[in-house]
């Protein structure tokens, strides 16, 4: 079964045609990421206004060598996400079933991220502005994690997204149990929030884990405190700080880590943070507005952040197993990229006798794949005209 999947609940335009929930024919994405920079953020009437611009070359791209013949149905986003965005990718999707005479699934934005992990072979094509560029095909599988076409059930899956943090019982491939999540900042907007406040604009936590691979613990020995590898080459920052004693007290709190919920928040994270890089500036250590950044600062609070925000996802995860007898683990969206949470979550699979899944790379982020796969195994088709775009829509099931 091929299902044409679109995408567009943020500043993404992304479509993909993925047969059977696991062989990716096409895959395109187009992201006006590059103009929200300016504004430190994604403006929504920007995003909206580009995807219009976007979607006809998008799914021109993705269609190129099939016909409406090779697709059985489409799949598209309702919700969450933001209103203007959704209704571009929504209305696409109820004209193409209209005019092709297609069944349409209409499918839940967060719940579509734990479906990358089924993907079995990727052809990744992506878009800069208006330019459709192919990629190569390389396997970007995370290190240490297993193949994704065996997880054994039941699993928990952590969908790490911008504004979510979710956890979920996953029974089988259909049935799904929400089991807990954001309860206001969500781990990537902390993350987001945290770069902006270490001078890193809007990178988000790719900069925040650039910047904690350069920094050394001083305590190596420590459970959890050393940092191994990472994704991201030089971040650029250079260590110009002056030669005044570090401060290697520093410790953020991981906030609601012995709470026996299974809910999240960091937003006291964010506050912890801002409190730190105040104290530095009274020091006269840390300077977040000069253009030449203290290194030493930087790279000692993003590791600290990093530490809390993996400490918190990966306890909060591994009693979610204990409570439900889980046999796997299942990591997506954005933050499921961060390759110190893969190394934390694998330092306890021995222990736990746990099999971890996590994407591809390139699935981790928002695409038209996970829209796909997602409904080829929920596979719930309703009438198009009864398909509408839901900003609000519930992550719980």
């Amino acid at each position: 079964m091929n299902i044409l999947g679109i995408e567009t609940s943020f500043d993404e335009t992304a479509a993909a045609v993925v047969r059977d929930g696991k062989t990716v024919l096409a895959n395109v994405t187009a992201t006006s990421n590059l103009l929200h920079r300016k504004y430190g953020g994604v403006v929504p009437e920007v995003a909206a206004r580009k995807q219009v611009e976007s979607m006809i070359p998008v799914l021109t791209e993705v269609m190129q060598g099939m016909t409406p013949n090779d697709v059985d149905a489409i799949a598209v986003t309702v919700g969450p996400g933001l209103i203007g965005s959704l209704l571009i990718g929504v209305e696409t999707a109820k004209t193409l079933a209209a005019a092709w005479n297609k069944p349409i699934i209409p499918v839940n934005h967060i719940l579509t991220h734990m479906y990358a992990n089924f993907i079995q072979t990727v052809i990744p094509t992506n878009v800069e502005g208006s330019h459709l560029t192919t990629t190569d095909v390389k396997d970007s599988s995370p290190p240490k994690a297993d193949r994704n076409d065996n997880v054994i059930f039941p699993a928990i899956s952590l969908v790490v997204s911008g504004g979510h943090t979710e956890l979920y019982l996953m029974i089988n491939t259909k049935t799904l149990k929400w089991l807990g999540g954001t309860l206001d900042d969500a781990a990537g907007e902390a993350f987001d929030k945290s770069a902006r406040l270490l001078g890193f604009e809007n990178r988000g936590g790719i900069a925040i884990e650039e910047a904690a691979t350069h920094y050394s613990h001083p305590d190596q020995s420590a459970s959890g405190r050393s940092v191994e590898g990472s994704l991201a080459t030089d971040s650029g920052v250079k260590d110009s700080s002056p030669p005044k004693a570090d401060r290697n007290d520093i410790r953020l709190p991981r906030p609601m880590l012995h709470d026996n919920s299974l809910n999240f928040s960091f937003s006291g994270l964010k506050t912890a943070l801002l409190r730190e890089v105040k104290k530095l500036i009274a020091e006269q250590q840390f300077d977040n507005t000069a253009t030449r950044l203290p290194a030493r600062q930087v790279q000692q609070l993003s590791f600290e952040v990093q530490e809390a925000i993996t400490d918190v996802l990966i306890t909060k995860t591994l009693r979610a197993v204990e409570q439900h007898n889980a046999q796997s683990i299942l990591l997506s969206g954005g933050v499921a990229a961060n390759k110190r949470l893969w190394d934390k979550f694998n330092q306890q699979l021995t222990t736990h006798h746990l099999q971890l899944f996590a994407p591809q790379r390139e699935l981790c982020t928002d695409n038209a794949v996970m829209i796909a796969a997602c409904a080829y195994y929920l596979n719930n088709p309703v009438p198009w005209s009864e398909v509408t775009a839901r900003p609000d829509l519930s992550v719980e099931v």
